[in-house]
């Protein structure tokens, strides 16, 4: 968990734009060809769809009149400024700083989307019926890459947290 003093920056930086590349290319593909609630059939646990996210997570304020799209970006830019200057504070702590790389990739992502169409485009759809009393059909909230950088990064950032608190016993 040490830092090194000749660590850099620049692979978090690539890493995160990697995922912000990757998320877009996605987006694009299913806005060129899918229509506003189309789906297409995987497996019996997954589908492929397009949905407009106006809100947040679980699409947390959606409805809330237009607001929250300028809420949620200056959210997303405040949220990769703080994890940049995070991240040149500790660049050879590997598992953080992978952590802090994915979830500003995911937080990008979703600022990019916003700012260009006002809405996150979410398109993977996995339903389980188990998720019936849960969810409507038992179909989990869709959702993008940048989402799942993001949830990746929340897992890892909790993982790196417990290891220390181990290894500083």
């Amino acid at each position: 968990m040490k830092q090194t003093s000749h660590a850099s920056i620049w692979p978090w930086l690539g890493l995160a734009a990697l995922l912000v590349v990757v998320d877009q290319v996605t987006k694009v593909l299913i806005l060129a060809n899918y229509q506003l609630g189309d789906s297409t059939y995987i497996t019996s646990f997954f589908n492929i769809v397009r949905v407009h996210n106006l809100g947040a997570a679980f699409s947390f304020l959606a409805d809330a009149g237009g607001w929250q799209r300028w809420f949620f970006t200056g959210v997303g830019v405040v949220a990769a400024v703080f994890i940049v200057w995070m991240l040149r504070s500790h660049p050879g702590q590997k598992l953080f700083a992978f952590a802090l790389a994915c979830i500003l990739g995911g937080a990008v992502g979703n600022v990019v989307d916003r700012m260009l169409h006002g809405y996150v485009v979410d398109w993977l759809d996995f339903h389980w019926g188990i998720l019936g009393g849960l969810f409507p059909g038992g179909h989990f909230p869709s959702f993008n890459i940048a989402d799942a950088a993001i949830t990746v990064g929340a897992v890892t950032l909790i993982l790196d947290e417990i290891l220390r608190v181990r290894h500083n016993r």
